[in-house]
């Protein structure tokens, strides 16, 4: 029985670290590196030790950003409906722990990127770290409601470094990549502020809907959905993809600006959860395109 009971303990341990790194969110990232290393290659595929120590090594370093965050906004998470079961604010994990665990697993994750990959990649990588544990977390989100707009610019280098990784280089397609979450963001996490304003408001969040109410921040929706459907289209312009990328991206950005609208004209909360989770599929979707569209033969 103490067997068990130690058993038990150890993984809810071990559960409480993993849930540190945010791993709904660390997946998309990963997804979305993990596209831009295999268009970073013009013909056939990329080096597949390349695309598992770059995975594994951007990751590790997501994963320690996310850990970071968590660290940095422990007493605001416990404030909040939607945080206040994460590991901190329930106590499963001590601040010394959760420091310790981020360091290492970032350190890790910038050796591993800096010894079987290469050091652009590592240092794009920490500086993605730093703009979203420190600029981001630290400075902008509790100063300003343009927080999810500039902020957004290290939530954005995902493909940037998965390009970085098995090119290395930045190229303009690379950045392409970078200005279409730069462009999806602020859509994407308003739609979530707009049901959880009294969370932020509680929290004393400066998010848009607290500072300048519902409406405006619907119309920002709508006006960056409409930014986010003509940066969609760049790739087919520029001739980075072909027809099928521009029939889809057509497609979902047609259904995003759909929400867009609704969202504006008939607000409701549960239409504003719709709207968040359809912008996860989109761009899961959107990016996965890109991917098979570019291995097609014409």
């Amino acid at each position: 029985m103490k067997t068990f009971a130690f058993d038990l303990t150890r993984g809810n341990r071990l559960r409480a670290f993993y849930v540190l790194t945010k791993p709904r969110v660390n997946t998309l990232i990963v997804f979305c590196a993990v596209i831009g290393m295999f268009l970073a290659v013009p013909e056939g595929l990329p080096n597949a030790f390349t695309v598992f120590a770059a995975t594994v090594g951007i990751a590790c370093v997501a994963g320690a950003a996310a850990a970071m965050n968590c660290l940095i906004e422990q007493h605001i998470d416990a404030r909040m409906t939607r945080t206040r079961a994460r590991p901190l604010p329930r106590g499963a994990l001590s601040t010394g722990e959760a420091l310790v665990f981020a360091t290492v697993l970032g350190g890790c994750g910038l050796l591993v990127l800096h010894q079987a990959v290469n050091p652009l990649t590592m240092w794009l990588t920490f500086a993605t770290f730093v703009g979203y544990a420190v600029i981001y977390t630290v400075l902008l989100k509790p100063r300003t409601p343009q927080n999810i707009v500039i902020g957004g610019a290290s939530g954005a280098m995902p493909p940037v470094l998965g390009w970085a990784a098995v090119s290395g280089e930045v190229s303009s397609d690379a950045l392409l990549l970078f200005l279409i979450i730069f462009a999806w963001t602020p859509p994407h996490f308003w739609a979530l502020a707009l049901y959880r304003t009294a969370d932020y408001a509680r929290a004393g969040l400066p998010m848009l809907p607290v500072t300048h109410g519902s409406e405006f921040t619907r119309l920002s929706v709508l006006l960056y959905t409409f930014i986010l459907f003509g940066v969609t289209l760049l790739p087919f312009a520029t001739r980075m993809s072909g027809a099928l990328y521009l029939a889809v991206a057509v497609a979902l950005g047609l259904q995003f600006i759909r929400y867009a609208w609704r969202l504006y004209r008939e607000y409701s909360d549960a239409l504003a959860r719709r709207t968040f989770r359809f912008s996860i599929v989109y761009l899961f979707a959107l990016f996965a395109a890109l991917l098979v569209d570019h291995y097609l033969p014409w």
